[in-house]
């Protein structure tokens, strides 16, 4: 079963841009060129898109494949395919990386075990139940994210052309 995604490279130093490349093209078996464009939210970085297809399981290869680069900021998305949901990988140097199951629309499904084991936490008083949830549902890292979402000019735009 295949599904298909989008690689989210926020921002890359310079030197690092080939190895994004090679790790991409390892996973998926193909040769791989990005198109970078500078990142304006962090001078001398840069920022690149890319779509693929694959096999359930491709995103997290390619986080996978990603995520020891300290230097590195990115997202990985998978859409829910047929037997599998969707997947969602968000990664910084300062929190590492974030996993999330997503549903046909989008949303984020927290596992039962994630979600106890984070009322435990919160009743044995090691964190606050709010503190909890939004990690959960990635919001550290998605403020942290949002001002390289934001390319600035030159930066490719998606269309979306279903709207559920």
């Amino acid at each position: 079963m295949t599904t298909r995604g989008v690689l989210y490279v926020h921002s890359a130093p310079r030197a690092l841009c080939p190895h994004v490349e090679w790790a991409v093209a390892g996973v998926l078996g193909v040769r791989v060129s990005l198109d970078w464009i500078r990142q304006p939210a962090a001078p001398g970085t840069w920022r690149a898109e890319f779509s693929w297809q694959g096999e359930a399981g491709t995103a997290s290869k390619l986080a996978s494949a990603l995520r020891g680069w300290q230097l590195l900021r990115f997202e990985v998305t998978a859409e829910p395919s047929a037997g599998a949901e969707g997947e969602r990988y968000s990664a910084t140097p300062e929190l590492g990386i974030f996993h999330a199951v997503t549903g046909i629309h989008g949303d984020i499904l927290i596992p039962e075990d994630r979600l106890r084991a984070a009322l435990t936490r919160s009743q044995a008083g090691e964190t606050g139940l709010e503190n909890e949830l939004t990690r959960l549902l990635g919001k550290p890292w998605d403020d942290e994210l949002e001002p390289f979402r934001y390319a600035g000019e030159g930066a490719p735009v998606r269309w979306l052309h279903q709207v559920v």
